[in-house]
């Protein structure tokens, strides 16, 4: 099974700095159905997740990294729709461009993203626990300069999960908490009902990136 978004339906962490940057998405992640709760509603939806390697720079212009060396990654996680109001549809608009057609709104291919460009605007935003987030608030196209003055060599193989197409290989490759996410979904307890769930704790169609 392809994702398809419709409209009608080990060591520390180094967060990524705020501000803009060159980005590129190197995995997509089916989570299943998650219960998520807001204003007191609650609700079970299909989420996903976006996983970005990022290429940033601190204040003396020298790259940040992880202490391997390697680029920084972000993730963000969506419900699987392309509903109008939808964060998913709101990020992929900007990001290509222009809106989606009538004929893609009926199915669009998430793979299409993979190992595509982008340039995230991160944000640290307080949480009401007191901890502070590291956020993607928005995804936009690559500026035409900064695509001629060449892009960096990319680091990470892109790749999807599917519960419905799992593939012992990339869920490994998941952090241990992605993986109880996708482990304790309703789609994977029926794929895997031997196995508990774990607790957790301009309009031109040639410039649309994908």
């Amino acid at each position: 099974m392809s994702l398809i978004a419709k409209a009608n339906e080990g060591g520390s962490f180094t967060p990524v700095p705020s501000g803009m940057h060159l980005a590129r998405c190197y995995k997509i992640v089916d989570l299943g159905s998650q219960k998520s709760e807001y204003m007191g509603q609650v609700k079970i939806q299909h989420k996903i997740m976006l996983q970005f390697e990022v290429w940033s720079e601190d204040e003396n212009g020298q790259p940040t990294t992880t202490q391997k060396g390697e680029p920084l990654s972000i993730t963000k996680r969506y419900t699987l729709t392309l509903a109008e109001k939808a964060s998913l549809r709101n990020d992929l608009k900007t990001w290509r461009g222009r809106d989606f057609t009538p004929e893609e709104l009926r199915g669009f291919e998430l793979k299409n993203v993979l190992g595509v460009w982008a340039m995230l605007s991160v944000t640290r935003d307080a949480a009401a626990n007191g901890k502070e987030y590291t956020n993607i608030q928005a995804i936009m196209p690559v500026p035409a300069n900064v695509k001629k003055a060449g892009l960096p060599e990319p680091h990470n193989t892109p790749a999807m999960y599917s519960i419905e197409d799992h593939d012992d290989a990339i869920f490994e490759t998941l952090s241990e908490g992605i993986k109880k996410i996708v482990m304790a979904s309703p789609e994977f307890q029926s794929r895997n009902p031997h196995q508990s769930a774990p607790s957790q704790q301009e309009d031109d169609s040639d410039d649309i990136p994908f």
